[in-house]
């Protein structure tokens, strides 16, 4: 007899996404926030677990507010799909939101066809992916990769330590050290994203299969110089915070031309200065630097040719430094096999794919370090991504979740 064969329901997806989009809405600018451990974050877990439940999936959490609800055998190693539903600041609909929605939806649409799986499927609802805290701390987590030291000294932007924003949610962060899978746990990990870039559309390709994924490291530096009035401080006798960054900055592109690739990427996301007044000469400037690339060795050298030009410019400027390293994701290779069955599926349905990097760091690039993982991307409209502008049209949306359901299918026979 041969097997049913499942398919996407599109509409009931799609109510799914925008069930979990009801949370964090900024109706005056069209973003998103469901930033890790925010009230909006929690509440959006709870209706998420509720419905896994109404689908008949056995559902847990762990310290850090992992969602799992499991489809099939009780016992034994699992395939596990999904990705995040935190958000940026005023970010998109689709950024994670997506992958959980269709890990979800493909356990529901292989339940509407009759298929027991002989491997069971957990779908996944990870925590704090986007990085108010470094990011990844759900995958982390259930990988057994959280440490103590970085547990005490984790904290966002604003100096909200993780424990702290943990624990006013009835959380307890310590209690990542004990929530990692055993070995041999989860065969698989299967994680479906938008790919936040231009490469797809400009392809007119509808499938990304990504074969490895840049690692991330977040440095915060401030500069100390002395605030004074504008009027009356002469220029070569200014100690101005901001011109230091401003020439820290300049050399980006000298960095990347002498120590980096095509896929590396050197970002100064966020800037505060002080006092921020027009009439002040900036006396401190604080300030991430973000930098990417698929080569744990090429990262490095990004790394220190960049200190060495964020001291270079506070020499030059007369100002003092300090440097923290906030976080160190390593890049991953994603698994060959998982690749091969996602490049064979998607032939089988006719779709056209694309081998390709990711640039933005994910759950598989972590889970990867765990068991085998794969990642699927579908087009971005013009590459726009963690702004409210994003978005990803349905027709590409239904692609991709076709693909993932045929994968789950034939990795849980």
């Amino acid at each position: 007899m041969a097997r049913p064969t499942p398919t996407i329901d599109l509409d009931r997806l799609r109510r799914l996404l925008d069930g979990v989009n009801a949370f964090g809405f900024n109706a005056v600018t069209g973003g998103y926030n469901r930033v890790g451990y925010s009230a909006d974050d929690m509440a959006v877990r709870d209706w998420f677990a509720r419905e896994m439940g109404d689908s008949g999936l056995t559902v847990s959490r762990d310290a850090v507010n992992n969602l799992f609800g499991r489809f099939g055998p009780e016992d034994g190693p699992c395939v596990m799909a999904g990705s995040h539903l935190d958000t940026v600041p005023e970010g998109g609909g689709f950024d994670g939101s997506l992958g959980a929605c269709v890990a979800l939806e493909c356990v529901r649409a292989m339940r509407d066809a009759g298929i027991e799986p002989q491997t069971a499927i957990v779908a996944v609802a990870t925590a704090e992916e986007e990085g108010r805290f470094g990011g990844m701390l759900g995958s982390q987590t259930i990988a057994g990769r959280v440490t103590r030291d970085w547990i005490d000294q984790a904290s966002d932007a604003d100096g909200v330590r993780l424990a702290d924003a943990m624990a006013e949610q009835g959380l307890d962060a310590h209690g990542a050290l004990d929530a990692g899978w055993e070995p041999g746990s989860i065969a698989a990990f299967l994680e479906l994203h938008i790919e936040q870039g231009p490469v797809l559309e400009r392809s007119k390709i509808p499938i990304g299969i990504v074969n490895g994924v840049s690692g991330v490291c977040f440095l915060q530096v401030r500069y100390d110089g002395i605030a004074n009035h504008s009027g009356t401080t002469p220029m070569e006798m200014r100690a101005d915070a901001l011109a230091g960054l401003a020439a820290f900055a300049n050399t980006i592109p000298a960095t990347i031309a002498a120590h980096g690739t095509e896929q590396s990427r050197i970002t100064i996301g966020k800037v505060e200065l002080q006092p921020n007044f027009a009439h002040t000469v900036p006396g401190a400037a604080e300030f991430s630097i973000i930098l990417r690339d698929t080569s744990e060795e090429v990262m490095h050298k990004l790394r220190a040719d960049a200190l060495a030009h964020v001291e270079a410019a506070a020499k030059a400027h007369g100002l003092k430094f300090s440097v923290e390293e906030k976080s160190w994701l390593s890049p991953a290779g994603l698994d060959t096999g998982i690749r091969t069955v996602l490049t064979e599926e998607a032939d089988r349905l006719g779709y056209a794919s694309l081998v390709m990097p990711s640039g933005a760091g994910h759950d598989a690039q972590t889970m990867q370090s765990f068991c085998p993982a794969g990642l699927i991307f579908i087009p971005s409209r013009n590459g726009i991504s963690h702004a409210p502008e994003e978005w990803s049209d349905w027709t590409d949306i239904e692609k991709g979740a076709q693909l993932m359901l045929n994968a789950l299918v034939r990795l849980s026979a």
